[in-house]
């Protein structure tokens, strides 16, 4: 799925962990993810939670789509801050998941909450 993944890599995401149910990716807040008010763009911020929450789901060599996402924004990322997306398991029943989805900042610093449904999909990746 890395491989493939066009989206994390033109963004730099970096792929830290990634174990059965669960994965760390993190990211650099750049200038050109900052919006009008100098903070990280929540959409940037989503998309870390988002490919982390894909990592973590899709981590049995089963395909799996997002069903539903949602995300509280906790405080703004700066730019040049090393963002950090920790996904874990909540539950995992027949094609159904969910996953808990923390982003910090290099300090430790709450940034966001976003949990993901999932959906397994016919297929696999090897």
């Amino acid at each position: 799925m890395g491989a493939e993944d066009n989206t994390a890599r033109e963004h730099g995401i970096r792929m830290e962990a990634v174990g059965p149910g669960e994965a760390t990716l993190s990211m650099v807040v750049t200038q050109a993810m900052t919006n009008g008010h100098g903070i990280g763009h929540g959409g940037f911020i989503f998309l870390l939670a988002d490919t982390a929450f894909a990592y973590a789901c899709n981590s049995y060599n089963q395909r799996c789509v997002a069903q539903h996402c949602s995300i509280t924004y906790l405080k703004p990322a700066r730019e040049g801050s090393r963002l950090t997306a920790t996904a874990r398991e909540v539950r995992r029943i027949d094609r159904s998941g969910i996953y808990d989805i923390s982003v910090s900042d290099e300090t430790g610093t709450p940034i966001a909450e976003f949990r993901g449904y999932s959906r397994t999909v016919p297929g696999s990746f090897f």
